[in-house]
């Protein structure tokens, strides 16, 4: 069973026709969101010359019953800190949103989908890199 968490940058290569991004998650059991990468997407589409439409494709794409928001909890906090103690340990840290994402992947057992290389660092979760 294929369960994906969409980064901030396979959710623009997807809705960019990004060929295996399309693929991936037109093959995926199910599609999960969470909230950081709603917010960077939200911050996005405000800076952008097509707000409404990409808002829009983001609404149709949230409608779907295989798509799925993951919501942050203490759980998901817990996990927030072991990734971060592990990462700077190692003095290979990443983003603090990047940590949240990496956490709700940790925390739900999902494989995260990405064109961000950092998230290869984070012992704890599974990434599929789009080339």
């Amino acid at each position: 069973m294929s369960r994906l968490l969409l980064d901030t940058s396979a959710y623009s290569a997807f809705m960019d026709g990004h060929r295996e991004a399309r693929y991936l998650i037109d093959e995926a059991d199910e599609v999960y969101l969470n909230v950081v990468v709603m917010g960077e997407l939200f911050e996005a589409f405000l800076r952008g010359r097509q707000r409404e439409q990409n808002r829009a494709g983001f609404d149709r794409f949230v409608a779907s019953p295989r798509v799925k928001i993951v919501e942050i909890d203490e759980i998901t906090a817990e996990r927030y800190a072991t990734i971060s103690d592990t990462l700077r340990r190692a003095g290979t840290p990443i983003s603090p949103n990047d940590l949240w994402i990496a956490a709700s992947a940790y925390q739900h057992d999902l494989e995260i989908l990405t064109t961000d290389g950092d998230f290869k660092r984070v012992p704890q979760v599974v990434t599929h890199l789009l080339s």
